[in-house]
């Protein structure tokens, strides 16, 4: 077994503990939900829960992780969309299924959503720069879907899980990525939502080693160090001010992305005149937000209709 297959195999396995553990959530928060004395949703449990009724798969390239998944709400449209991006620390154990509950949800209450999948650690092409390069491709496919499944452009969002939040957060400024990913007309987002998101690159891959936070360096292909311009062109807390609203939700007993950090985030944004709603949840942990009968939904559901509609 190789090196990267056994830190793999030990991430995983770190993952699958992690959401039984339990931290105290800050005291001095900007914005928090109820007490509760509920336990936080753990993987096993997200994974337990039956799947909504597939949608519609539609390929954006040639290799097999690059493909998205449309769900349409009823009616004529043009339909506001949501484009959702799963995390799973940008590895390839990990997939979009989770992220479908969200995605049936957001559609039944009116939006048009895009799950995307993309090449993570561990596929061909994996990491930098090709997830990056994905993600931007996906989002940029909607151009092209827009005219046959009555999608109104106009009215995008992005939203991301995890390491789908870091991704999610660097597509509001990626035509501004220091020319690394360059790209062509990029698809305009209206607003963003971090949901657990990784925010800070550079601070977070300096964690455990056979933990998400390794996985940071593994996606950059190297330390912050070695490959500064990397960290600069997609590190949401080094691409600020984004210039769109962003809703930052994190659950006050995440293990694996801090709540701290989130906050850190947000107050650098309020810092920059960025418009930003935070979130943090008393007794939540890093998956509960990505169900929608979650205590931050109808949180979620509001900002979406005060941006897109």
């Amino acid at each position: 077994m190789t090196a990267f297959r056994i830190w793999v195999s030990s991430l995983l396995i770190v993952l699958s503990l992690a959401g039984c553990a339990t931290r105290q959530p800050a005291s001095d928060t900007p914005a928090v939900a109820e007490a509760t004395d509920s336990r936080p949703l753990t993987w096993a449990a997200l994974s337990a829960r039956p799947l909504p009724a597939p949608g519609q798969r539609l390929a954006y390239g040639r290799s097999p992780q690059q493909f998205g998944v449309l769900r349409q709400p009823a009616g004529p449209g043009p339909h506001p969309v949501v484009i959702l991006i799963h995390g799973g620390c940008w590895l390839s154990q990990y997939d979009l299924t989770y992220i479908s509950h969200l995605a049936a949800g957001l559609t039944a209450a009116g939006y048009a959503t895009w799950s995307i999948e993309y090449r993570r650690l561990g596929d061909a092409d994996g990491g930098w720069p090709g997830t990056f390069v994905d993600v931007g491709a996906a989002i940029d496919q909607l151009q092209r879907l827009a005219a046959d499944h009555a999608l109104d452009l106009s009215r995008v969002a992005a939203l991301g899980h995890s390491a789908g939040g870091q991704l999610a957060l660097w597509a509001a400024t990626r035509e501004e990525s220091h020319g690394l990913l360059p790209a062509d007309a990029p698809q305009p987002l209206r607003a963003v939502v971090g949901i657990a998101p990784i925010t800070d690159l550079v601070a977070y891959q300096d964690g455990p080693e056979q933990s998400c936070h390794a996985a940071a360096r593994a996606v950059m292909g190297g330390t912050p160090d070695a490959v500064a311009e990397r960290y600069a062109a997609v590190s949401p807390m080094d691409r600020l001010p984004l210039r769109v609203p962003m809703l930052l939700i994190s659950g006050g007993e995440d293990s694996i992305v801090s709540p701290e950090s989130v906050e850190a985030f947000a107050q650098a944004a309020l810092l920059e005149d960025d418009l930003v709603q935070l979130r943090i949840v008393p007794g939540d942990g890093h998956f509960d937000a990505v169900l929608p009968d979650s205590r931050s939904w109808l949180t979620l559901l509001a900002f979406l209709e005060a941006s897109l509609r």
